[in-house]
This record gives C-alpha cells, structure tokens and sequence, in this order.
C-alpha cells in the first residue's frame, strides 16, 4: 500500500457533520480548458468553499453527463488530454484541503489495468473513484485493489433503487454513496427531485453513514434544500457553466484565438468563484434554516 498522505472523504464528510453542514463537493472535467487552467478553477472552487474536489476523467461515450460538461469534456478531449492527465491534476491539488475523487467512466480504468491505475492515483494523492457506470457486482477487480491502496470507492443509487440493491451497494462502497437525485443526466435544474429526500432516507436505513446528493443543484436555494438531509451536495454543470462565462469574458474560450494567445495561463474567474460561495453559504444555512 503506498504511504502517500491523503484526505479521503469519509475525513472531510466527519469533519462537516462536526461543523454541523453537508459538504461541497465540486465537479471539474480535467483539461477544460487546458490543464493549467483546469488546475486553477479547482483551487478557486476550494478556496471559495469546495469540500471535496470532483475531477472528471474526460470520455467519448458520457452517458451520465449532460450537455454543459459534454461540451467541455469534448473540448478536453480534442486540446489532447488522457488519463495520465487526470493523475497529475490530482497531484497538483494533493494539499488543497480538499479531498480529491476522479470521476471516471469504466472502460478507461480497464484501458489502464485496474491494479495499476490504483496504485497511481493513490500515489498521486487521490481520494478514490466515483464510477457511474460500474456496479459493485462487476467491480471484483476494483474491490480488490481498493481495498489494497486504501482508495474510496463511490457507487451511486437512484431513486429507482430498491432496499436490496441499496443494502449491496452501501456494503460495497466507502467515502460516501453517491444519491442520483433524477434518473437523467447531469445539468441545472429548476428543482430537485421530489423523492431525493427519501431516497437519501432509505440509502441511510440500508446502512451507509454518509450519502451525497447530486444532479440537478445549481444555485445556494437547492444546495440549502438538499443539505439539510443529505451529507453532502455535489454541483457540476454550475460549476463548469460559470467556468465557460469566465473564459467567455477574458476571450479565451477559444471564440477570439488572438485573444487567447495573448493572455497568460491564469485567467481571471470571478464567476467561478461567486457561484462556489453561494453554493457554500447554501449548505452552511441548510442545518439552521436560513435560506441562501
């Protein structure tokens, strides 16, 4: 097992419930817009009040996805980042203060040998895996080296879940489990669904000691409604939209390549930043009943 330090998130999740809020956690694709840049908008969603950093492997099939980060995942894919990528991002934030989880389809995690993408993400610093598209009945390899490098290991339940499915996911997973708040896709929505309390209710009678609600949050309203019944609040398409205005504003978002050369790595990201605050004034009110 590699001795690397690390945050897992079960840490940062005791911690919050300790400050009596859910946590953050915030979703980036690595290499959107480039890896320097990708790197930086992780530091101002942490400085700006992410507990737990989401760093998206990106993917040509995402199925879970919805279009805001299809767009910037096809984008990271074309500017050439792949998987080793992800690995060095998780190792630039190693000791941002927050815990670092990849989010990764399956078949990229198969492309590398399950053992050994383990054994470099855990010496990289990270926290372990979110795979939406990997059930623990198929996840033998994964359980295994998981286990071995002391790697978080995150499976999601939907609302559609009944209690036997949710009892054999929350017996295999750690850090958190991962509640799909709809059954569609990432995106911001008008609301959350009706029956994510419950589900979250039921995911907890199954056995799990922390469920972090995500799809669908945008704004501090829903991050508070969510927070004040799930352990954690996970936001991404906020995130990556605010993130596109940002690059929009300083010309380099690509629309003006003139622009973009001309201006240094660093970007100014005064959208990205305001929206992680009110996310985080959003689970800091959803214990006390103040609304954002």
């Amino acid at each position: 097992m590699s001795t690397t330090a690390r945050l897992r998130a079960g840490d940062v999740l005791e911690r919050t419930r300790e400050e009596g809020r859910p946590a953050l956690v915030g979703y980036l694709p690595v290499g959107f817009p480039d890896q320097e840049r990708c790197i930086q908008a992780a530091r101002t969603l942490v400085d700006n009040g992410v507990d737990v950093l989401e760093l998206g492997l990106p993917y040509s099939d995402p199925v879970m996805d919805g279009p805001v980060i299809q767009q910037a995942a096809t984008a990271a894919l074309a500017g050439g980042t792949r998987t080793h990528h992800v690995l060095e991002a998780v190792e630039a934030l190693r000791g941002s203060g927050a815990a670092v989880l990849v989010m990764t389809y399956w078949n990229p995690v198969l492309a590398q040998g399950v053992a050994s993408f383990a054994q470099r993400l855990a010496a990289a610093g990270g926290a372990g895996l979110i795979t939406p598209d990997l059930i623990p009945d198929e996840a033998g390899d994964w359980l295994a080296a998981s286990e071995e490098e002391g790697l978080d290991r995150v499976f999601l339940v939907a609302p559609s879940s009944p209690r036997e499915r949710l009892s054999h996911v929350v017996s295999h997973a750690s850090g958190f489990v991962y509640a799909a708040s709809t059954m569609g896709v990432t995106g911001t929505r008008d609301s959350v669904g009706e029956a994510t309390r419950g589900l979250v209710e039921r995911t907890r009678a199954a056995g799990a000691r922390n469920v972090c609600v995500g799809l669908g949050v945008s704004t501090g309203t829903q991050a508070a409604e969510v927070g004040a019944y799930a352990d954690g609040v996970i936001v991404g398409s906020a995130f990556v939209k605010a993130l596109m205005e940002d690059l929009a504003a300083a010309g380099a978002d690509g629309a003006d390549p003139g622009a973009e050369a001309s201006l240094d790595a660093a970007v100014p990201m005064p959208r990205l930043a305001a929206k992680a605050r009110e996310l985080r004034e959003g689970v800091e009110s959803a214990r006390s009943g103040v609304r954002a």
